[in-house]
Protein backbone atom coordinates (compact mmCIF):
# COMPACT_ATOMS: atom_id res chain seq x y z
CA UNK A 1 0.00 0.00 0.00
CA UNK A 2 1.51 3.54 -1.24
CA UNK A 3 -0.35 6.75 0.46
CA UNK A 4 1.03 9.82 -0.31
CA UNK A 5 -0.01 13.71 -0.06
CA UNK A 6 1.94 16.12 -1.94
CA UNK A 7 1.04 19.88 -2.21
CA UNK A 8 2.42 23.26 -2.82
CA UNK A 9 2.21 26.44 -0.26
CA UNK A 10 2.66 29.47 -1.46
CA UNK A 11 3.93 32.66 0.00
CA UNK A 12 4.24 36.03 -1.20
CA UNK A 13 5.97 38.81 0.60
CA UNK A 14 7.39 42.58 -0.48
CA UNK A 15 10.97 43.13 -1.62
CA UNK A 16 12.29 45.85 0.61
CA UNK A 17 14.77 46.88 -2.17
CA UNK A 18 13.69 46.13 -5.39
CA UNK A 19 10.16 46.83 -4.18
CA UNK A 20 9.15 43.45 -6.04
CA UNK A 21 6.66 40.53 -4.83
CA UNK A 22 9.21 37.85 -4.13
CA UNK A 23 7.22 34.12 -4.18
CA UNK A 24 8.24 31.60 -1.53
CA UNK A 25 7.01 27.79 -2.63
CA UNK A 26 6.82 25.56 -0.57
CA UNK A 27 6.66 22.16 -1.75
CA UNK A 28 6.00 19.40 0.53
CA UNK A 29 5.39 15.56 -0.59
CA UNK A 30 4.43 13.41 2.35
CA UNK A 31 4.23 9.73 2.10
CA UNK A 32 4.00 6.45 3.69
CA UNK A 33 5.53 3.60 1.12
CA UNK A 34 4.44 0.51 2.39
CA UNK A 35 5.46 -2.79 -0.09
CA UNK A 36 6.58 -0.60 -3.17
CA UNK A 37 10.08 0.93 -1.90
CA UNK A 38 8.67 3.35 -4.72
CA UNK A 39 9.26 7.06 -4.24
CA UNK A 40 6.37 9.24 -5.22
CA UNK A 41 6.16 10.51 -8.56
CA UNK A 42 6.05 14.31 -7.53
CA UNK A 43 9.61 13.77 -5.54
CA UNK A 44 10.98 13.14 -9.30
CA UNK A 45 9.88 16.05 -11.08
CA UNK A 46 12.65 18.05 -13.13
CA UNK A 47 10.34 20.96 -14.49
CA UNK A 48 10.45 24.62 -12.86
CA UNK A 49 8.17 25.18 -10.36
CA UNK A 50 5.10 27.33 -12.05
CA UNK A 51 3.62 29.99 -10.41
CA UNK A 52 1.16 32.72 -11.41
CA UNK A 53 0.92 35.77 -10.07
CA UNK A 54 -2.74 37.65 -9.28
CA UNK A 55 -4.43 39.45 -11.93
CA UNK A 56 -4.77 42.76 -10.42
CA UNK A 57 -0.62 42.60 -9.73
CA UNK A 58 1.59 45.52 -11.05
CA UNK A 59 4.86 44.28 -10.38
CA UNK A 60 7.68 41.66 -11.81
CA UNK A 61 7.08 38.16 -9.58
CA UNK A 62 9.91 36.39 -9.02
CA UNK A 63 10.17 32.44 -7.59
CA UNK A 64 12.33 30.14 -5.75
CA UNK A 65 15.55 28.83 -6.90
CA UNK A 66 15.07 26.11 -9.22
CA UNK A 67 16.63 23.14 -7.71
CA UNK A 68 18.83 22.37 -11.09
CA UNK A 69 19.49 25.68 -12.26
CA UNK A 70 19.70 27.33 -9.06
CA UNK A 71 18.44 30.07 -11.18
CA UNK A 72 14.93 31.53 -9.84
CA UNK A 73 12.18 32.12 -12.59
CA UNK A 74 10.29 35.61 -12.93
CA UNK A 75 6.63 36.08 -14.79
CA UNK A 76 7.42 39.53 -16.02
CA UNK A 77 4.42 42.00 -15.81
CA UNK A 78 2.60 42.82 -18.61
CA UNK A 79 0.91 46.30 -18.59
CA UNK A 80 -2.57 46.95 -19.47
CA UNK A 81 -1.81 48.72 -22.52
CA UNK A 82 1.36 46.49 -23.37
CA UNK A 83 3.10 48.81 -26.68
CA UNK A 84 4.31 46.18 -29.87
CA UNK A 85 8.55 47.69 -28.10
CA UNK A 86 7.22 46.48 -24.45
CA UNK A 87 5.90 43.22 -25.55
CA UNK A 88 9.10 42.93 -27.52
CA UNK A 89 10.92 43.84 -24.70
CA UNK A 90 8.78 41.45 -22.43
CA UNK A 91 9.53 38.64 -24.73
CA UNK A 92 13.27 39.30 -25.57
CA UNK A 93 13.85 38.87 -21.67
CA UNK A 94 11.48 36.07 -20.91
CA UNK A 95 13.72 34.00 -23.73
CA UNK A 96 16.82 35.39 -22.39
CA UNK A 97 15.94 33.75 -19.10
CA UNK A 98 14.62 30.38 -20.38
CA UNK A 99 17.91 30.16 -22.48
CA UNK A 100 19.99 31.24 -19.16
CA UNK A 101 17.92 28.30 -17.63
CA UNK A 102 18.54 25.73 -19.90
CA UNK A 103 22.41 26.25 -19.92
CA UNK A 104 22.79 25.69 -16.27
CA UNK A 105 19.86 23.12 -16.10
CA UNK A 106 22.54 21.26 -18.61
CA UNK A 107 26.03 23.06 -16.78
CA UNK A 108 24.93 21.69 -13.35
CA UNK A 109 23.71 17.92 -13.82
CA UNK A 110 26.64 17.73 -16.58
CA UNK A 111 29.12 19.08 -13.50
CA UNK A 112 27.48 16.99 -10.75
CA UNK A 113 27.56 13.66 -13.00
CA UNK A 114 31.36 14.18 -13.69
CA UNK A 115 32.07 14.86 -10.34
CA UNK A 116 30.40 11.77 -8.90
CA UNK A 117 32.14 9.83 -11.50
CA UNK A 118 35.22 11.18 -10.83
CA UNK A 119 35.19 10.62 -7.01
CA UNK A 120 34.11 6.74 -7.42
CA UNK A 121 36.98 6.33 -10.06
CA UNK A 122 39.22 7.74 -7.80
CA UNK A 123 38.30 5.45 -4.84
CA UNK A 124 38.12 2.58 -6.95
CA UNK A 125 41.42 3.39 -7.75
CA UNK A 126 42.63 3.33 -4.16
CA UNK A 127 40.74 -0.03 -3.41
CA UNK A 128 37.79 1.58 -1.39
CA UNK A 129 34.61 1.87 -2.01
CA UNK A 130 31.94 4.46 -2.06
CA UNK A 131 30.77 3.87 1.53
CA UNK A 132 32.94 3.04 4.56
CA UNK A 133 32.25 0.23 7.03
CA UNK A 134 29.47 2.53 8.63
CA UNK A 135 27.44 3.20 5.55
CA UNK A 136 29.24 7.03 5.63
CA UNK A 137 29.55 8.27 1.67
CA UNK A 138 32.95 8.39 1.53
CA UNK A 139 34.76 11.96 -0.10
CA UNK A 140 38.20 13.32 -1.69
CA UNK A 141 40.79 15.05 -0.52
CA UNK A 142 40.29 19.25 -0.96
CA UNK A 143 43.53 19.12 -3.18
CA UNK A 144 41.89 15.74 -4.72
CA UNK A 145 38.95 18.10 -5.96
CA UNK A 146 40.87 20.73 -7.11
CA UNK A 147 42.23 18.69 -9.81
CA UNK A 148 38.80 17.49 -10.67
CA UNK A 149 37.36 21.50 -10.79
CA UNK A 150 40.49 22.46 -13.17
CA UNK A 151 39.56 19.82 -14.98
CA UNK A 152 36.30 20.32 -15.76
CA UNK A 153 36.74 24.32 -15.83
CA UNK A 154 39.58 23.33 -18.51
CA UNK A 155 36.92 21.03 -20.59
CA UNK A 156 34.54 23.53 -20.57
CA UNK A 157 36.57 27.04 -21.07
CA UNK A 158 35.08 27.42 -25.03
CA UNK A 159 31.54 26.58 -23.64
CA UNK A 160 31.42 29.15 -20.88
CA UNK A 161 33.50 31.85 -22.68
CA UNK A 162 30.61 30.93 -25.47
CA UNK A 163 28.17 31.58 -22.92
CA UNK A 164 29.91 34.69 -21.51
CA UNK A 165 29.77 36.19 -24.62
CA UNK A 166 26.26 35.27 -25.90
CA UNK A 167 25.12 36.93 -22.20
CA UNK A 168 26.58 40.13 -22.86
CA UNK A 169 24.80 40.18 -26.46
CA UNK A 170 21.65 40.01 -24.79
CA UNK A 171 21.68 42.10 -22.07
CA UNK A 172 23.12 44.85 -24.15
CA UNK A 173 20.23 44.34 -26.26
CA UNK A 174 17.60 44.01 -23.11
CA UNK A 175 19.51 47.42 -21.96
CA UNK A 176 19.33 49.18 -25.26
CA UNK A 177 15.13 48.48 -25.19
CA UNK A 178 14.67 49.16 -21.36
CA UNK A 179 16.06 52.52 -22.53
CA UNK A 180 13.99 53.18 -25.56
CA UNK A 181 10.56 52.16 -23.54
CA UNK A 182 11.39 54.46 -20.28
CA UNK A 183 11.93 57.02 -23.27
CA UNK A 184 8.75 56.00 -24.42
CA UNK A 185 6.89 56.04 -21.23
CA UNK A 186 8.32 59.20 -20.46
CA UNK A 187 6.91 60.86 -24.08
CA UNK A 188 3.68 59.32 -23.11
CA UNK A 189 3.39 60.72 -19.90
CA UNK A 190 4.50 64.39 -20.65
CA UNK A 191 1.92 64.64 -24.07
CA UNK A 192 -0.47 62.54 -22.94
CA UNK A 193 0.11 59.80 -26.06
CA UNK A 194 2.48 57.82 -28.27
CA UNK A 195 4.99 59.67 -29.10
CA UNK A 196 5.21 59.99 -33.35
CA UNK A 197 6.65 57.52 -35.25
Amino acid sequence: MNVSAAGTVLLRSQCSHHGRNVLSLLDFTCSRLHNTGQAPKQANQTERARFSPSSTSKNDWIGPPDRLSNLRPIIYHIPENETPLERRLRHLRQETEDWNHQFWTNQNITFSKEKEEYIVAQLKAKGLTERDENGKKRSLSTEEMAVFYKDFLDKNYKRHANYNKEWYQRNFTITMMMARVALLRVWRRLKGGPPPA
